[in-house]
Formats: C-alpha cells, structure tokens, sequence
C-alpha cells in the first residue's frame, strides 16, 4: 500500500514555481554584489596600507551594504527553500509550524527591500491570502516573527563608527596590516578620522 500524500491547490504549485524562479534568481542577483564587495575590499587593503585611514573608512561602507545584501540572499534562499520542501502544510497556515510562518513573514518582510527578485513580489500575494492581512501587516514592518537579523541586513547603519572600524580592523588583520586601532577610535570620539596613520606591514 503506497504512501498518501495530501494534494497541494493550485495556488500552493504557483508559489513554488515563483519560489523556484526567486532562487534561481538570487544567484544571478548575487553575482554583481560579490564583485562589488570583492572589488571594495580590496580597496580598503590598499589605502590602509598606504595609511589613508578615513578614505579606507569611507570605503568600507559598500563592504558592508554588500555583504548585508549577500546574507540576506542567504537567507531568502534558505525561506524559499524550505517554504517548497514544505509546500503541503501552506493548505492549513493556521496549523503552519513557527519554521514556516518565520520563511513566510521573512520573505514578505523581503519583497519591500529587493527589487532584484520581483518573483517575491507575486509571492507575497498568495501568502497574504494564505496568512491574512495582520500577518501580513506585521511581516511588513519587521515585526513579530520576522528574524531580527533579516531585519538588520536591510536596515542595519552601514554608516556606523564602530561597525566600520571592526570591519577595517578585519580586513587590515586579513592583509597583516598592523594599525593601532586605539588611536584611531579616539580620534573617531573627537569627531575626526586621521587622514594618515603610522602603520607597518608585516605579521599581527
């Protein structure tokens, strides 16, 4: 006697299918913003070692936008992933395990920040009529089940001192530039980033 297995509607295949195209989609999407960050670390690791430490600074900015960006693709994938392999439980969403309602809230949370996966944007119709409008409302705005940290690699400040002198400090360990990064954040507190810095090549 065969296994039984409950049939999916024909709204549920559409969203796979969307779902499919949103993965292949990511990794053309993902291409560019790999070069870009590639691009703009390499750059960070030059003017650090020429001691141009507030370009260097400046520069790190776009590391951090792409390498949010690249997380957040992750992350999309894996909802997209997971909501296909359990596309039979979409039938019922109020009986929805809390896996399937977080990849659902995460990738509506998506469709407003990723214009280069309009498929989200189909997708995100048929889970607000599986779901509701509340929910819908509160995947909208970050809020409820939402991951905290899909919220943050939208939203996070690239702009932010201390996140940039920490990725700067990565990226010069990475390159064995040595920097004396105390000297550095104090001149950030006083409201100035040095133009140049003493720094040495060689082993941390």
């Amino acid at each position: 006697m065969g296994f039984i297995h409950r049939k999916t509607s024909k709204q549920t295949r559409k969203l796979k299918t969307l779902l499919r195209l949103a993965i292949s989609r990511v990794a053309v999407a993902r291409r560019p913003r790999l070069a870009r960050k590639s691009i703009a670390t390499s750059d960070v690791g030059q003017l650090l070692a020429l001691g141009h430490i507030d370009r260097a600074i400046h520069r790190v900015e776009l590391v951090i936008q792409e390498g949010n960006m690249l997380e957040a693709f992750e992350m999309i994938e894996l909802y997209c992933k997971r909501l296909i392999e359990k596309s039979e439980d979409l039938e019922n969403p109020s009986e929805c395990a809390e896996e399937i309602r977080e990849a659902a809230a995460g990738l509506m949370f998506a469709t407003g920040w990723c214009g280069d996966l309009p498929e989200l944007l189909f997708a995100h119709a048929i889970l607000t009529d599986k779901f509701g409008n509340d929910f819908a409302s509160a995947a909208k705005n970050g809020t409820n089940i939402v991951d905290p940290l899909l919220v943050w690699k939208f939203t996070g400040n690239a702009t932010n001192m201390e996140l940039k002198n920490k990725v700067a400090k990565e990226i010069a360990t990475k390159n064995m530039i040595l920097l004396n990064f105390s000297e550095m954040t104090k001149a950030n507190e006083d409201g100035e980033v040095p133009y140049h810095q003493d720094l040495e090549l060689g082993m941390p």
